[in-house]
C-alpha cells in the first residue's frame, strides 16, 4: 500500500488506519517527564513510524526530538492527543532490548531514561544512512582455540565449551602475568560464534582496541569484526554502529559506549581490566559498564566474562554471591609465570646493605634490577604516578603546600628548557662535564652534567641538587631577580626561567615566603614522570630513555633491546618478548590518595605493569618502592589478587562501604541537599533500612574568579544515604521520586546523585 501524500495543513491530516498512537520517548531533559507520552500517528507517516525510529513531536509548545517506542490501537489518555510531526529517519536505530536495557541501567541509576538513551545511541548522520549498507559476510572457518592457551585454567576449557555450546557462564577471569589477553577474548568470541551468537567485548581504551582488533580480525576475518570508539569521526562511529545494528558484523571491540550496542543473538558480553577508570561514565547517571553488562547478560541470557590481571571488589562480588565462578590458575602455574617481586625493607639483608633503602626514592635494589636487565639485552618499565616535572612543591620548614600569593594555587616546577632533550625517545646525558648532582645518579654510581638551575634561576650545590630530586628533597633557597617573572605569565615562561610556577594561574612565582613560617626555601613534594627520565639518563649514560604518557605522546610499543622506559600508570607500551624489570616508584603516592579503592587500583597499576615483565626463571624482576609489610604490597609479591580482593571486601563490609551495600552521594548546595534528603526519608517507597552519613562540605574555596554567578554564599555539601544491597532498587527509585519532585517545582539549584561512588574518600 502506498504512503498517501500529506496534507497541507495539520487540520486535514488524517490519523494513521491501524495502530494510531505512538508511544515516544521525548528528550526534554526534566525528571518529572521520564516517562513515554502518547502522540497520534498521520496517515502519510504510517510506513515510516515503525518503532525505533527517531522522531519530532511538539512539546509545550516547542518542536522536540524523541524516539517511538512502539505503536497502539488505542490510548489511556482521555484528551486530544497531538500529532508526531515528522520521522527523522525510517531507520529504527533504538532497538527493543536496547531500550529495555536502557530503563534498567536508569532506574539502577536514580537517573533519566533520555540521559542513558544519549550514550546508547549515536547522533544521526544522514549522509552515512544514504550510503549502501554494508553486507553481511560470510564468517571463514574458525579456527580450533589454542590448547596452551584457556587449559592453563582448570576451568577454562569448560568456560570454552559452554560458549562454544550456547549455554549461560558467568565468570571472574584472572589472567596470568604475560597473558596475551587478547587473544584469550579473541578465541572465546571465536567459541561463541561457533554456537551461531554474538559477542560484544569492551575495553578501557583505544590502544586496547587496536589489539583486540587485531587478535580478533586473525580469527573471524577483518569484515567479521566492528571496533566502536570515541576516537572515530561522527561519520565513521555512525557507519560502524548501523553496521552493527543492521546485523553485518557478530563481533564487537569497543569502548565504554560499545556496552550498548545493538547486536542480536548475544553470546558473550566480556569486559576486560574492569578496575580501569575509563569504564564509569562520566556522564549523568553515571553507569559503570561491568553493571551495564551484568544487566544486559541477565535480560538476553548471554555468557558473561570479566577479566584482568587484578579484580576489583565488585568482581568478588560476583563470584562471592555465586553468580559467577573463578576462571583462574593454579598456584603452581603463577609462580611458574610470574616475575620475581622484591619490596622495600622485606630482609635484614636488604636493609643491612642499603641502609637508607625506606626513605630512598630508588633504592640500590632497584638499580641491580635494572642494570641486570639491562645487561640481558632487555628493556627496563619504569612507573612514575605522576606527571610533569615537579608538579608539586612544598615548605621545605612546615612541609605545607606551597602556594600562590595571587590565587593561592599549588606550585609546581615545569620542566627546564634545558631539560635533556625532548620528545618521547631520547639518548642520555653524555656523562662528561660537571660532577653529578642527582640523587638518583649519586646512588647508581654514575656521572652526568647538571642542569644549571633546580629552581628559582640560582645554581644549587651538590648536597641541595640532591636534596631536591627525590620526594622530600630541598629546593635551594632564593628564587632569583626579584623582578624576574613578576607578572602573570605561561608555564613555559616560567620553565624558560627555572622558576616556580601556580598550577592554575600561571604566573611564576620568583620569591616564594611561606605563609605559615615564613621560610623562603621549598622542597620536592612530589616527583614527575620528567623529572625521573632526566635523572634516569645522568644515572645511566649511554643507555637510550623513552618516555610514554606524563606529558609525552603515549606509545604503543617500543622495541625490544637495553632502554629505560618512564611511564605513567595505564601508559606502558608493550614489547616483543617482555620486559626485563620494572621499577614501581613512589607506592606512597600510589596509596596515600584519599579514594575508597586506593589500595585496590593500586594493586591493579602495579600488576598491570608486572605483568608485562618477563618470568623470573628468564630473570625478570619487580621493584616496588613500599614497605613490604602492607597487604597490597605482600598481594603483589604473592601475585595473589584474588586473595586481596576477598581481603578488600570484607573491609568494606565491615565499614559498610560499596560494593558490600548499596550507597548514594547527593551532591549540591546545602539547601537543595537537605531537600532532597527530607524527600527521600519522607517517601513511602524509603526502605527502612536506610541511613543517613553526613552532610559533610565538598570543594575547596574556589579560586578568585571562577566562583558562579550568585553563588558566593553557597555552600556544597555532601550527603551518604546507605542500604543494604537487597534494597538499593528502592533507594535508587526514592531517588529518582525526589529529583522528580524538585523538577516538577521548578527548583533552580542543581543536585547531582550518584549510585555506589568510590570518590568519597
Amino acid at each position: 500500500m502506498s504512503t498517501p501524500p500529506a496534507s497541507r495543513t495539520r487540520g486535514e491530516w488524517r490519523p494513521a488506519p491501524s495502530a494510531p498512537v505512538a508511544r515516544v520517548v521525548v528528550d526534554v531533559g526534566l525528571a518529572h517527564l521520564d516517562r513515554p507520552f502518547d502522540y497520534r500517528v498521520p496517515a502519510h507517516l504510517d510506513a515510516d513510524a515503525v518503532p525505533g525510529v527517531r522522531v519530532r513531536v511538539r512539546f509545550a509548545g516547542r518542536l522536540v526530538d524523541g524516539f517511538l517506542l512502539d505503536r497502539a490501537e488505542e490510548s489511556a489518555h482521555t484528551g486530544r492527543l497531538a500529532w508526531v510531526d515528522k520521522v527523522v529517519s525510517p531507520e529504527p536505530v533504538l532497538t527493543p532490548e536496547v531500550e529495555r536495557l536502557c530503563r534498567s541501567v536508569a532506574d539502577r541509576q536514580a537517573g533519566m531514561l533520555t540521559d542513558v538513551l544519549r550514550l546508547a545511541v549515536p547522533p544521526r548522520h544522514a549522509r552515512v544512512e544514504k550510503e549502501t549498507p554494508r553486507s553481511r559476510t560470510e564468517t571463514p572457518p574458525l579456527p580450533d582455540p589454542d590448547p596452551d592457551g584457556w587449559t592453563s585454567y582448570p576451568r577454562g576449557s569448560a568456560l570454552l565449551d559452554a560458549l562454544s555450546g550456547g549455554r549461560v557462564a558467568h565468570a571472574v577471569w584472572q589472567a596470568l602475568p604475560g597473558e596475551t589477553w587478547a587473544v584469550r577474548l579473541a578465541e572465546a568470541a571465536v567459541a561463541t560464534l561457533s554456537a551461531g551468537r554474538s559477542a560484544l567485548l569492551v575495553v578501557p581504551d583505544q590502544r586496547d582496541v587496536d589489539v583486540l582488533e587485531a587478535a580478533c580480525a586473525a580469527r573471524v576475518g577483518a569484515d567479521g569484526v566492528v571496533a566502536l570508539s570515541a576516537d572515530l569521526g561522527p561519520a565513521e562511529r555512525y557507519r560502524r554502529w548501523l553496521a552493527v545494528r543492521r546485523g553485518a558484523v557478530r563481533v564487537v571491540v569497543g569502548t565504554r559506549s560499545a556496552a550498548f550496542a545493538p547486536l542480536s543473538g548475544l553470546g558473550l558480553l566480556a569486559i576486560w581490566d574492569d578496575g580501569d577508570d575509563s569504564h564509569t561514565e562520566p556522564r549523568a547517571p553515571y553507569p559503570h559498564v561491568r553493571d551495564v553488562l551484568v544487566l544486559r547478560a541477565h535480560q538476553a541470557g548471554a555468557a558473561l566474562l570479566v577479566g584482568g590481571f587484578a579484580r576489583t571488589a565488585e568482581a568478588q562480588v560476583l563470584v562471592a554471591t555465586g553468580w559467577a565462578s573463578e576462571v583462574m590458575a593454579d598456584r603452581a602455574t603463577v609462580r611458574a609465570r610470574s616475575p620475581r617481586v622484591t619490596a622495600i625493607g622485606e630482609t635484614d639483608t636488604q636493609l643491612a646493605r642499603d641502609p637508607t633503602a625506606r626513605a630512598a626514592r630508588v633504592p640500590a635494589v632497584a638499580f641491580e634490577a635494572a642494570r641486570a636487565a639491562l645487561g640481558s639485552e632487555r628493556p627496563v618499565l619504569v612507573q612514575v604516578p605522576r606527571s610533569g616535572y615537579l608538579p608539586w612543591l612544598a615548605c621545605a620548614t612546615c612541609r605545607e603546600t606551597a602556594r600562590c600569593r595571587h590565587c593561592a594555587g599549588p606550585l609546581g616546577l615545569p620542566q627546564p628548557s634545558s631539560a635533556n632533550g625532548s620528545g618521547p625517545d631520547r639518548p642520555s646525558f653524555s656523562g662528561r662535564g660537571a660532577r653529578s648532582t642527582s640523587a638518583v645518579e649519586d646512588r647508581a654510581g654514575g656521572r652526568g652534567a647538571a642542569p644549571d638551575t633546580v629552581a628559582g634561576g640560582a645554581r644549587p650545590g651538590r648536597a641541595e641538587a640532591a636534596d631536591a630530586a627525590r620526594p622530600g628533597g630541598r629546593v635551594p633557597d632564593g628564587a632569583g631577580p626579584v623582578g624576574a617573572g613578576s607578572g602573570r605569565g605561561a608555564p613555559a615562561d616560567a620553565a624558560a626561567a627555572g622558576l616556580p610556577h601556580c598550577r592554575w594561574c600561571g604566573r611564576a612565582e620568583p620569591a616564594f615566603r611561606c605563609a605559615g613560617c615564613g621560610s623562603r626555601r621549598l622542597r620536592a613534594g612530589v616527583v614527575g614522570a620528567g623529572r625521573t627520565a632526566d635523572e634516569l639518563g645522568r644515572a645511566f649514560p649511554g643507555v637510550t630513555i623513552r618516555t610514554s604518557g606524563g606529558g609525552a605522546p603515549v606509545l604503543d610499543a617500543v622495541p625490544a633491546g637495553p632502554s629505560l622506559v618512564v611511564a605513567t600508570p595505564g601508559a606502558e607500551p608493550a614489547v616483543d618478548g617482555g620486559y626485563g624489570a620494572a621499577l614501581l616508584l613512589d607506592g606512597w603516592a600510589m596509596l596515600s590518595r584519599p579514594d575508597l579503592a586506593v589500595a585496590e587500583e593500586t594493586l591493579r597499576r602495579w600488576m598491570g605493569a608486572a605483568a608485562a615483565v618477563v618470568p623470573h626463571a628468564d630473570g625478570g624482576r619487580v621493584v616496588v618502592v613500599a614497605d613490604s609489610s602492607l597487604p597490597t604490597v605482600q598481594a603483589l609479591v604473592r601475585w595473589d589478587p584474588a586473595g586481596h580482593a576477598v581481603d578488600e571486601l570484607a573491609a568494606r563490609a565491615e565499614v559498610g562501604f560499596p560494593p558490600a551495600v548499596r550507597m548514594a552521594a547527593v551532591e549540591g548546595a546545602a539547601d537543595a541537599v537537605a531537600e532532597t534528603v527530607d524527600a527521600v526519608t519522607a517517601s513511602a517507597d524509603a526502605p527502612e533500612s536506610l541511613e543517613l552519613l553526613g552532610p559533610v562540605e565538598i570543594d575547596p574555596p574556589d579560586r578568585p574568579g571562577e566562583r558562579p554567578p550568585g553563588s558566593d554564599d553557597q555552600l556544597r555539601e555532601r550527603m551518604l544515604l546507605r542500604v543494604p544491597r537487597a534494597d538499593g532498587r528502592r533507594l535508587a527509585a526514592a531517588l529518582a521520586a525526589a529529583q522528580a519532585g524538585r523538577s516538577a517545582r521548578k527548583a533552580t539549584d542543581t543536585v547531582r546523585v550518584r549510585m555506589d561512588p568510590t570518590g568519597i574518600g
